[in-house]
């Protein structure tokens, strides 16, 4: 059986409006990426070093990343040789199937939760990558499958940061624990932990003051909510979630580098995929950090926040693909 007749097997075990979500949200990369390179496909039916050398490019500019990129077309280079490819077309289920691999990953994407207790979430990241919006829509996910969440206000520093968790915390029906602006974060981590105790709750999602993360400070103060909150949860915080936002790109991977090694990260977010052309820059992410992508922002709407997953990744970028071959397969419909 081909590689997207399985895919396409695998997907139709899955949630529909999942799968939608996907296909929609990664709209802009599927044109600006997969298009491209089918239409390279249609273009250059031989398989030549101009072929390579245009597909590289295709490839670094979706943002895959030029470490990733290489290994990639050497690895087709390899299957051409092995398998005698001469029609570039064939090409496509084989990059389709490579790149699932190398999202794929051998790490489990799911959060982690506390079996025998408050699941506690700490989130960290840059100003304006769309931590406290993720931060709503995660609490209106464990809210839909009936759990009982609170916020803390721990970006206490930035203006509007404690009013903004506020009204996504009133959208999402959950109470939030704040303080006054420019009070001490762990102070505001230790009363909510407090708060969560005394509640029932069975997560508490934490938001961190975001400034640059060149500012030795910054990782001191994230020490200090990590210490009190350790101490009154053993074995807190389950998630620490780095959020980046995938239209910088590059960028986004040198924040992630920069932040990650010193912040005990343990999984990454990836907002606003539905307005850019640079997906690929999931690719890159996965394969240049040790570090799982857990969820991904395909839109604007609460349900938009979906746990990230490589086969739904790969089919909503193949879909037209995928259509195509069940055509070929089936030409009298």
């Amino acid at each position: 059986m081909s590689f997207f007749r399985k895919l396409k097997e695998s997907i139709a075990g899955k949630t529909e409006s999942v799968t939608k979500q996907f296909r929609e949200g990664l709209e802009k990369t599927r044109k600006g990426f997969v298009e491209k390179v089918s239409d390279l496909m249609i273009r250059r039916k031989k398989i030549d070093e101009e072929f390579y050398e245009e597909l590289e490019e295709i490839l670094i500019g979706a943002d895959v990343g030029v470490n990733t990129v290489m290994t990639l077309v050497d690895e087709l280079r390899t299957e051409v040789k092995k398998q005698r490819i001469e029609n570039a077309a064939e090409l496509q289920p084989i990059l389709s199937r490579k790149l699932m691999e190398l999202l794929r990953g051998d790490d489990d994407v799911r959060l982690n939760e506390n079996p025998d207790g408050i699941t506690v979430i700490l989130f960290v990241g840059v100003n304006g990558v769309g931590k406290t919006t993720t931060i709503g829509k995660l609490a209106h996910r464990y809210k839909q499958e009936g759990k009982k969440v609170l916020l803390a206000a721990g970006d206490t520093f930035r203006a509007g940061a404690i009013e903004q968790l506020e009204v996504w915390g009133q959208r999402a029906g959950v109470d939030v624990i704040k303080q006054s602006a420019g009070s001490d974060p762990a102070a505001v981590m230790f009363d909510a932990v407090h708060a969560a105790q005394q509640r029932g709750v069975d997560v508490l999602i934490c938001d961190t003051a975001g400034r640059l993360q060149n500012k030795s400070n910054l990782m001191e103060e994230l020490a200090k909510i990590f210490r009190v909150i350790q101490r009154e949860i053993p074995g807190a915080p389950h998630e620490v979630l780095m959020v980046l936002d995938a239209t910088t790109g590059q960028n986004a991977l040198a924040q992630a580098k920069l932040f990650g090694e010193k912040s005990g990260v343990t999984g990454l977010v990836l907002t606003k995929l539905d307005g850019t052309a640079k997906g690929g820059i999931v690719v890159a992410i996965r394969q240049e950090l040790n570090l799982p992508v857990k969820l991904v922002g395909l839109g604007e709407k609460m349900e938009d926040l979906q746990p990230f997953d490589s086969e739904q990744f790969v089919h909503a970028l193949f879909a037209g693909a995928i259509i195509e071959e069940k055509e070929d397969a089936n030409p009298e419909g």
